[in-house]
């Protein structure tokens, strides 16, 4: 299923799309990809402005070189994430340390957020801000984060969303392919802060994207999958607009 051009629809169309697709991806985590002892939930109060989906530690868990049941495997051997940019973070400004807001939750620890960009994230300079001020607070609270942008680069993120947060951290250069304006990208915090950046153009499939849990451990989150079925479940009519929009 190829992404779809959603500037060209209005925000409360992609709106209801978002929120079911929130809705499949957490699904999905909780069907067997996340490890026993981590569950998956949509739009919670974490300390700050809601995340999509926040995966929870709620008992110790460890990943393990034998799956049993649909419990997702990993162990430290497994490859580094394949993604077409891969930037480790070299050189921190520890000053941003002070005053980040702290993110908990009350049924256990966040370890992860996974976070859907909205039209409302973009619009004014206040919400990108907002939108950069909050991600940044989650990657230095050793919080894992995974950020998926269906919206071109715009005047208030020249070159995309990551370039947007990672400029907080450093002044390691990035610019988003001309032919690849979205922005998949995902920020593993442990051992060494690393991000992780897949760009992507309208019109093509989504990639897998690691999703982070403890240091060098990930799963991959199924973006193309969880975005057919979600598709798959729109009425006739709303699919109609969208294509018909494009």
């Amino acid at each position: 299923m190829p992404m779809h051009d959603w500037t060209q629809v209005r925000s409360g169309i992609y709106h209801n799309f978002h929120l079911l697709w929130v809705s499949t991806i957490t699904n999905r985590l909780n069907a067997g990809l996340l490890p026993k002892g981590l569950i998956a939930m949509a739009e919670q109060i974490v300390g700050g402005p809601e995340p999509d989906v926040v995966a929870l530690q709620l008992n110790d868990f460890e990943f393990s070189d034998s799956s049993s049941g649909a419990t997702a495997v990993m162990t430290e051997t497994l490859a580094q994430p394949r993604t077409a940019f891969v930037m480790p973070l070299e050189v921190e400004r520890y000053s941003l340390k002070a005053n980040r807001v702290v993110i908990r939750h009350s049924l256990g620890r966040v370890v992860a957020v996974i976070e859907l960009v909205s039209p409302g994230n973009k619009d004014t300079r206040h919400a990108i801000r907002s939108f950069v001020e909050k991600a940044v607070d989650l990657i230095f609270d050793g919080i894992n984060l995974m950020v998926v942008d269906p919206f071109p680069a715009g005047p208030r993120d020249p070159q995309g969303i990551h370039q947007a947060i990672w400029g907080e951290f450093t002044d390691q250069p990035f610019a988003l392919p001309p032919d690849r304006q979205l922005t998949m990208v995902s920020y593993q915090t442990t051992p060494i802060k690393t991000a992780y950046v897949e760009p992507i153009a309208m019109g093509t499939p989504l990639p897998d994207m690691p999703l982070f849990l403890k240091d060098n451990f990930y799963i991959n989150v199924p973006l193309e999958s969880t975005y057919t079925e979600t598709w798959n479940v729109l009425p006739q009519a709303l699919r109609d607009v969208i294509i018909g929009s494009v």
